[in-house]
């Protein structure tokens, strides 16, 4: 079994973030290759102050902030980031939890649901893709774009459209594969930097 992180990026008030983390949800709990573990930055906010490059946080109350999501991450065997796009990039807290961790990023695939007016979110996740791979992260080529996002759903959280769905199945059978493989290399040869 496969333990897959999902990232929820949005913390802003108002978010349609939930919905489609929701949506994804219901994609991965029919799988029975994969467990879900939703991250979502809003319930767990981290510290917004990085101390010196190589040394811990300094304060207890950063280090309690951290043990909510770190072991998470490590844990992971792969990734699945749920960004909006804020003026043509990411959200501020989605960097942040990024910034806080590198040997959880190593070596794992990463994948992406992103959401957008006009753009679907892709030119975040674009923006994304160039700082994970600083992370030794292996971004995946697939991913699933929902533009007008609010009117992409039924009451039910259901897509309207079944290419939202078909799209979905393709990122996460690659991210299956992606995850296998790069567990297994890991496993055989330690992943270092």
């Amino acid at each position: 079994m496969l333990k897959i992180a999902v990232i929820l990026g949005s913390i802003r008030e108002g978010r349609f973030g939930p919905a489609v983390a929701d949506w994804l949800l219901d994609h991965l709990h029919q799988r029975d290759d994969m467990s879900a573990d939703l991250i979502d930055l809003a319930e767990t906010p981290l510290p917004t102050v990085l101390p010196v490059l190589g040394q811990p946080p300094a304060s207890q109350e950063d280090r309690d902030l951290l043990a909510a999501v770190s072991p998470r991450l490590a844990a992971a065997d792969a990734f699945v980031i749920v960004t909006p796009e804020y003026n043509h990039s990411f959200p501020a807290a989605l960097k942040n939890a990024i910034d806080w961790h590198g040997v959880e990023w190593q070596a794992k695939p990463v994948a992406f649901v992103s959401y957008g007016a006009f753009s679907a979110g892709l030119r975040a996740v674009e923006q994304l893709r160039l700082v994970l791979s600083e992370l030794h992260a292996v971004t995946l080529r697939d991913s699933v774009g929902l533009q007008h996002p609010w009117a992409q759903f039924d009451g039910d959280g259901k897509a309207l459209d079944p290419a939202a769905d078909a799209a979905a199945k393709v990122m996460l059978d690659r991210l299956g594969w992606w995850a296998h493989a790069l567990r297994e290399a890991r496993t055989a040869r330690p992943y270092t930097v």
